[in-house]
This record gives C-alpha cells, structure tokens and sequence, in this order.
C-alpha cells in the first residue's frame, strides 16, 4: 500500500459519491472550515446555508475550497479537494430544484435542514465554481 496523488476521474468519483464535506474559506482574517451538506454535477458543487458567518465570508472573499474523503479503513482512504469561486444562485427556479436535490438526499435531517423546510425564502443557496481538484489516496 502506499498513498498517492489521484487520477482525475478517481478525484471526480470521490466528489460524485459524497455528500458531506468540509468548506474552507477566510472569515475576518482567518481560515474558516465548517461541515456542508453538498451536492456535485460533474462541473459545480452546491451548497446550502441560512445567513451567518460563512456566507458573509464568501461574500467578502469568494474564493472556496471543499475537502471531501472517503474513508474505508485506516488503510484504504481517498481525499479531495475542489478549489473553486463562491457564487449565490438567485434564479428562483435554480434554487428550488437544487434545494430539493439537497434535501432528498438527505435521509435524516439536521436541525439546520428542518428549519430551511420552513423557512426556504431564507436560505441561501451558492455554487462553488470548480476550477482545480486534487486528490490523494491509499490504493484501493
């Protein structure tokens, strides 16, 4: 066994496959990394968020990481990270069939996902524009 860098579409299987990452980004001055509930179409990652502090960081500065793994074992691992640009989704019809794609597969939900059901005009939802993504990992 060793670890190594990822092929590209072994990278982009680890993204497919998840739904539960880490975003990183600065918030007043500092790095800033909090547990997301995520969804990936092959190019973009969406994200969903009430107002706070990670949204007023990524309006401040846009620029994102989210670090995904998969983990089978102590000795059979893969972990990924897509660098990209925050983005708010405002088309109303976007956000809605996102929203609902989130929350689908999301069998057992939150107390934050509970709330959006019955508060969706305020969450907020955002892409994260994939411009790079690395991976490393044990052999499987």
């Amino acid at each position: 066994m060793s670890i190594g860098k990822l092929r590209d579409e072994d990278a982009l299987e680890v993204l497919r496959a998840g739904n539960l990452g880490r975003l990183g980004c600065i918030a007043e001055e500092e790095p800033y990394v909090v547990p997301v509930n995520y969804l990936f179409d092959g190019k973009d990652i969406y994200i969903h968020s009430l107002p706070g502090r990670k949204i007023n960081a990524l309006r401040d500065n846009p620029r994102a990481c989210l670090q995904v793994d998969e983990i089978r074992d102590a000795y059979h691992w893969r972990s990924v990270i897509a660098y990209g640009t925050y983005e708010e989704v405002f088309d109303e019809q976007a956000r809605e069939s996102v929203l609902s794609k989130l929350l689908t597969g999301l069998p057992n939900m939150t107390p934050v996902e509970s709330r959006l059901t019955q508060g969706l005009k305020q969450t907020i939802v955002f892409r994260l524009r994939v411009d790079a993504i690395t991976g490393v990992g044990e052999d499987w």
